[in-house]
Order: structure tokens, then C-alpha cells, then sequence
């Protein structure tokens, strides 16, 4: 009988099974910085005769290296992280003006895009007194906790921005980080009137950051841009003037560059 239900145990089950395994195990050589054979089985609770086909597989394919008695992520992943991170509309102009912010500030200054639900570093740049801290190009933190991520949100549509705080957990970073949604909603509202938006100790202890959005000639939003500092640093006038001022005038110049592309 045809247009019933797929039975569970289907093959294009096994298939989609077969690459949560394969992603698992790329996943955990990620955040282990490397791992043996029997390090990742007994971490993912797979026999090691799966886990040992995969990494075959991967191999082959280029995506892992062994090395120090190990395996690790390869190089080929790198050439998929610069075309997708090359595929945001002006991410050249943007690593530019982070670099230059770094430089002007001292400070450690990052781009961040919206991509399912969180924030993601697209690029980023240290000055001479930068607090070298962050995860790195590519990691994720929750929107929520981020000034640019505020920034972002804060160009969302009601409906999007309805449905992405839905899809939000709202667990803490750190003590400091918001995790009421009428509390995010009232700062969100806050920042659209001044321009530029605050994290202050809620994504990292010691911290405090300043977020404006960038946006391209349609209004829809590209992104946020961010300047991080020791709270002891980056606080009073600084934080609540001079910084922004900043960002607000890179903010104007980034959009007008990108509208001209």
C-alpha cells in the first residue's frame, strides 16, 4: 500500500542515523581538540567497531587526520569554513573594520551572525590591551547574551522575533545573563531608542561589551558588530558614550559601503 507511514526502521532512517553518527564524531574530535579510538567510543557510547568505520570514512574523504596518537579534524574542513564565511554579503569590508576598531580601541572588537537561533563569530580582531578570551571564529553563544546578538534581535521583525524567542531555552551563561523574556524585551526596546545595545558581565565574568547592528539597503539585518573589554575598563562614559560612538559611526560607514557593493 503506497502514502502510509514510513516504517521506523526504513533505510532512509538508517541513513539520516548513519550521519548523526558521523556528525557525533566529528563534533566530539572538535571539542576534544582530538581523540583516540577508544576515547571517542567510550564518550559517545558506540561500539568501537562504528566509531573506527567512521573515522575510516572521514579519512578517505580528507575531513580527518591521525597525528600524536590520535585523530583529529583536517584541513578540508577549513576550505568549507572560508566559503561559508566568505558567502556573507560583506564579510571582506566587515573583517577590515573590526581589525581597525581593535586597533583604535585596544580592545578585542567581533562580528556576529545569526544562524539557527544564536550568535556566531564571523570575525574578529585583538587590540594591544585585549582581553583574549573568546571561543573563536565559528563558536556560538545564545543570542540573548551577547550585545550584538541583542542587536540583532532587535532588527527582527515581530513575528521572527516572536518565534526566535520561542525557540530559545534562556539557560544562564553566567549569573549575569538575562533569562526572563520580558526582561530581554524591555532591554531589546531599550536599545532600539538609544541605537546600541549592552552585555554587561553576561556572556563571560569581568566583561562588558557594546553591540550595534549592520544592516544592508533593505533594512534586513546582516549582523552585529561588538567592542569587549575588562569591565574595570570599559565602563562609565566609555562604555555608555564613547564606544558606541564608535560603533554607531563604523555601523553607518559599514552600511553605506555594503549598499554600494
Amino acid at each position: 500500500m503506497n502514502g502510509g507511514p514510513k516504517d521506523a526502521d526504513t533505510p532512509e532512517k538508517d541513513a539520516v542515523r548513519t550521519a548523526e553518527t558521523m556528525f557525533d564524531v566529528v563534533q566530539r574530535l572538535v571539542e576534544n581538540d582530538g581523540a583516540s579510538l577508544a576515547e571517542l567510543a567510550a564518550e559517545l557510547d558506540y561500539a568501537k567497531s562504528t566509531v573506527h568505520r567512521h573515522l575510516h570514512t572521514l579519512a578517505d574523504l580528507g575531513y580527518v587526520v591521525r597525528r600524536d596518537g590520535g585523530y583529529h579534524v583536517g584541513l578540508r574542513f577549513l576550505e568549507i569554513g572560508v566559503t561559508a564565511r566568505s558567502g556573507y554579503r560583506g564579510y571582506d569590508l566587515v573583517r577590515q573594520k573590526v581589525e581597525e576598531i581593535a586597533e583604535v580601541t585596544g580592545e578585542r572588537a567581533q562580528f556576529f551572525v545569526e544562524e539557527h537561533g544564536k550568535a556566531v563569530y564571523l570575525a574578529r580582531a585583538v587590540g594591544d590591551r585585549a582581553v583574549r578570551t573568546d571561543p573563536g571564529i565559528g563558536s556560538r553563544i545564545p543570542l540573548y547574551a551577547a550585545s550584538a546578538g541583542k542587536a540583532i534581535l532587535a532588527e527582527l521583525p515581530e513575528p521572527e522575533l516572536s518565534d526566535m524567542f520561542e525557540r530559545m531555552s534562556f539557560e544562564p551563561v553566567t549569573e549575569h545573563s538575562v533569562t526572563d523574556p520580558d526582561e530581554l524585551r524591555a532591554e531589546i526596546e531599550a536599545g532600539r531608542e538609544r541605537g546600541y545595545f549592552f552585555n554587561r558581565e553576561e556572556s563571560l565574568r569581568g566583561t562588558h561589551a557594546v553591540g550595534v547592528s549592520i544592516c544592508d539597503p533593505d533594512g534586513e539585518v546582516i549582523g552585529g558588530l561588538s567592542v569587549t573589554g575588562p569591565s574595570h575598563r570599559l565602563n562609565g562614559d566609555r562604555l555608555e558614550s564613547e564606544i558606541p560612538d564608535l560603533l554607531l559611526g563604523a555601523a553607518n560607514e559599514l552600511e553605506l559601503n555594503i549598499a554600494h557593493m
